[in-house]
């Protein structure tokens, strides 16, 4: 069996599925009036004065190693985003609690804070390179310096590659803009009722939810107007992906109304490089495509666990065949629904705005392929998988800490 994964093109460095005081930007030099001295700042406003003493520090050799790999990811960005246009400024860490990173003008120089390198997540390090090359792109290809900082200019360019202006690293809707409505309160509802000890019950829960979120989107992406999107980052950079994370992530994909690529990390204090997963979705659905991922990955232990004593599982070694099957089952599972309710019309036919959102984040993706062996555990692991009834979705809002914003 051939199943086909996206991965962006390796010479744009990621292997995927288909990772306040002061101001930001420009520092000296000669401007007009309007422009300030230097363009607002990522800033962390509620930075507290303890944290600068509890930061983890980097060695002299790390952080050797973290410029290098810095370095690396402007000449990644500037290729895919930037065609090359950008020249290469210095790059250096900086001890300012207030904000995150900053293009400077007068050195030429893209400096970024040495707490966000080091506690945050590698996306939103990026996130905040990015937003720096769009000031340098304005100042020095483009010529522009009578405008605000965060002016129309700005914002087209980062609007047109995909770059979040608000927060670092993570695109998320602005507060205010996003609000949970009566039908994907329903959702959650029935989803909750999914958890029924009554399995008739629970399977009719589950289908209605389904049918509901598939006429929700159907009806979101039809819609006029503006829509927001975000991202979310699944998986331990740590820890190696394997199989079953890769069929759980093309079934958000397929089912779940989400993009989804593996983008490469960087661990500065390891100083060492993994994966994580992107998922691209309007709020609701990003936070309902990682309730699925967390629901499949236990879901997918617990029946291993309960199932070692089948026949055709043959030893530990099959743990990932059996657990990959789960997953199978499941997708096939929900391919039948899918399939019943295009009989009612509703048919899904994808949502241009998000596909427009995603190809702007990640313009150079090809595709690859990769084989599954189906043998005797895979398929016990399917029939395991057809049972599953999905239930308990998270409540409304992110499970994390808040996204940092940016400074206007």
């Amino acid at each position: 069996m051939q199943r086909t994964f996206a991965f962006a093109d390796e010479l744009g460095g990621v292997d995927g599925v288909d990772g306040v005081d002061g101001v930001d930007g420009v520092e000296g030099g000669s401007r007009p009036a309007a422009q300030p001295a230097t363009s607002p700042p990522m800033i962390d406003p509620a930075e507290p004065a303890a944290r600068a003493e509890e930061r983890e520090t980097l060695s002299a050799a790390l952080e050797a190693q973290l410029l290098r790999e810095l370095r690396s990811c402007f000449t990644t960005e500037n290729w895919r985003h930037f065609g090359e246009r950008l020249r290469s400024p210095v790059i250096a860490l900086s001890d300012a609690a207030t904000r995150l990173g900053c293009w400077i003008r007068a050195r030429r120089t893209i400096e970024l804070s040495r707490a966000l390198v080091c506690e945050q997540p590698w996306p939103e390090v990026i996130g905040v390179l990015l937003h720096e090359m769009a000031h340098q792109y304005v100042d020095e290809v483009l010529g522009i310096r009578d405008e605000t900082a965060h002016g129309e200019s700005f914002r087209r360019v980062c609007a047109e590659r995909g770059i979040d202006l608000r927060a670092a690293g993570a695109p998320v809707p602005a507060a205010g803009e996003v609000e949970i409505d009566r039908t994907l309160d329903r959702i959650r509802k029935l989803l909750a009722l999914a958890g029924s000890p009554n399995l008739h019950e629970a399977e009719i829960a589950m289908r209605r939810a389904h049918e509901l979120m598939l006429r929700h989107n159907i009806d979101a992406a039809g819609a006029l107007g503006e829509r927001s999107f975000e991202v979310r980052h699944l998986g331990d950079p740590q820890r190696r992906m394997t199989r079953v994370h890769a069929d759980i992530v093309m079934l958000l994909s397929d089912y779940f109304f989400v993009k989804v690529i593996r983008i490469p990390v960087y661990l500065p204090l390891a100083g060492k490089r993994g994966f994580v997963h992107e998922i691209s979705g309007t709020r609701a659905n990003v936070e309902m495509a990682g309730h699925v991922y967390a629901f499949l990955l236990a879901t997918a232990e617990r029946l291993w666990s309960e199932n070692r004593g089948d026949a055709r599982v043959r030893s530990g070694r099959d743990r990932l065949a059996y657990q990959s099957g789960v997953v199978r089952g499941f997708c096939e599972k929900l391919g039948g629904e899918r399939a019943e309710l295009r009989g009612t019309g509703l048919v899904w036919v994808g949502d241009a705005g998000l596909d427009e959102f995603f190809r702007a984040r990640h313009p150079r993706i090809v595709s690859r392929s990769r084989s599954v062996h189906m043998g005797g555990a895979h398929a016990a692991g399917r029939e395991a998988g057809r049972s599953i009834v999905l239930h308990r979705p998270i409540e409304q809002g992110p499970s994390g800490r808040s996204p940092r914003r940016l400074g206007s």
